[in-house]
């Protein structure tokens, strides 16, 4: 059983992302079954779930980067995929995509050229980014001497330097120390009050409870969408932790 307080999606243009339907297998061997989930926008979403469970492929078909076996997927009211669209969103993968023999400076003004950005405005975001994930100091280090952690701060400065209306970060503070994933937090929290949408797939149960919602996904199926504490007390238990485990057992799914 799906506990979810949304409304059936629809083509409202007002809504960050729209998923109806949608299915993915690879091999032969079902990914993820019959997808059905409306992300309003300026809206901290996120996606929980154990390693496998079909978090990363489901932001995928969200941005184009993959397609769907069935169903529609839209973003900011427009189909996807659409090339037009890689602009409109900014996406931290899981794995880092940085040019190592370069500065980590050099990778920002490489990617930041990408998106349209050129001069002082490129200067300046690059500046901001850089400040927000602590990398000020190392900026004109060569990539390759990053530690896994400066890397994955890297990829979160390269997401965010074009002001993006939708983020898209699939697991952003693996590796990163405790004291700054929480300041990465308050800022992903204040940029939501100033409308920005942000989608996050996470396994880490207390950044699950700082979202505006989360869906829980489990075997390729989401078994609940709703704010943190609603699923708490919808499942009967004291934490999203114990929550999880509870419906996944009552819907059945496997891990």
């Amino acid at each position: 059983m799906l506990l979810s307080s949304q409304k059936e999606p629809s083509d409202d243009a007002s809504a960050a992302v729209e998923v109806q339907g949608i299915a993915r297998s690879f091999g032969g061997r079902a990914v993820l079954e019959d997808i059905t989930l409306s992300i309003p926008r300026g809206e901290l979403f996120g996606l929980l779930g154990p390693s496998g469970s079909g978090k990363t492929t489901l932001i995928k078909l969200m941005t184009g980067i993959d397609h769907a076996d069935a169903g529609t997927v839209r973003m900011l009211g427009e189909p996807m995929p659409q090339l037009k669209m890689l602009q409109a969103f900014g996406y931290m993968a899981q794995s880092d995509a940085l040019y190592n023999e370069l500065t980590g400076k050099q990778n920002l003004a490489f990617f930041g050229a990408m998106f349209g950005l050129k001069g002082t405005a490129l200067e300046s975001r690059i500046q901001s980014v850089s400040k927000l994930v602590a990398l000020t100091d190392h900026l004109n280090k060569q990539t390759a001497a990053y530690s896994g952690g400066m890397k994955r701060r890297l990829s979160l400065a390269i997401a965010l330097l074009h002001e993006p209306m939708l983020l898209v970060l699939d697991e952003p503070t693996v590796g990163i120390d405790p004291v700054l994933r929480q300041s990465i937090w308050k800022e992903l929290s204040a940029l939501t009050k100033q409308g920005v949408t942000i989608i996050i797939t996470t396994h880490v149960m207390d950044e699950a409870e700082k979202c505006d919602r989360l869906g829980l996904i489990r075997g390729g199926k989401l078994i609940a969408v709703d704010t943190p504490s609603a699923i708490i007390e919808k499942a009967g238990c004291n934490t999203i932790e114990e929550a999880f485990i509870a419906l996944g057992r009552e819907g059945g799914v496997e891990a």
